[in-house]
């Protein structure tokens, strides 16, 4: 990776951490900061992904593992909640570095798509329905709900991605690192197990 790239993954990796932006916009605004041209190639996710867990280890060290327990015990919640639409979780909060500033991100793979938003107005939760790039890079209808964390004392924006359900086959493909981009209710358990060794 170039320095141009490096300083951009870099100083991405702080706004993710510090703001709880997303990659594709803290990679912007950190070309922005920095003074580049706007045609500057930016870093792939990968590299700003290894800038936020350097950033986490010499900054968060202290705090972070906590918050990531807590926002993976709301996941849990919300994934034990929507169980019949199959849910996976997704982004920094499965892949571990995700802070109290992150949102949690859950895949759902439904038979019939209205089915999810149906169980939510049945269970009189407010949400918004909004169209968010799902895996693929094609849009996909997110419904996004603030959640109360009693563990962060604080809510937390809970986003519920609504897939067909045929969609299910390609997304446990490992991703460029090998890792599983998500995991279920079963995997998910594993991790906070995991973490309170």
């Amino acid at each position: 990776m170039d320095s141009s790239k490096r300083e951009i993954a870099a100083t991405a990796a702080r706004l993710v951490v510090e703001e709880g932006m997303e990659y594709g916009p803290a990679k912007r605004r950190a070309l922005r900061e920095l003074g580049l041209p706007a045609r500057t190639a930016l870093p792939h996710n990968d590299d700003v992904e290894a800038e936020v867990r350097d950033y986490i280890a010499l900054f968060c060290a202290d705090t972070q593992p906590q918050e990531l327990h807590a926002l993976r015990l709301l996941a849990l919640e919300w994934m034990e909640r929507m169980t019949a639409f199959r849910p996976h979780l997704g982004g920094a909060v499965w892949h571990g570095t995700a802070t109290r500033l992150s949102d949690i991100y859950i895949q759902l793979f439904c038979d019939d798509c209205k089915s999810a938003e149906i169980a939510l107005i049945d269970h009189h939760v407010d949400y918004e329905p909004r169209m968010v790039a799902g895996f693929h890079g094609d849009q996909v209808e997110a419904l996004s709900v603030h959640a109360m964390s009693r563990q962060l004392g604080e809510e937390i924006g809970v986003h519920l991605l609504v897939y067909d359900l045929d969609d299910l086959r390609g997304a446990l493909k490992p991703d460029g690192q090998g890792r599983t981009p998500r995991g279920d209710l079963a995997a998910l358990r594993r991790l906070i197990e995991k973490d309170t060794l």
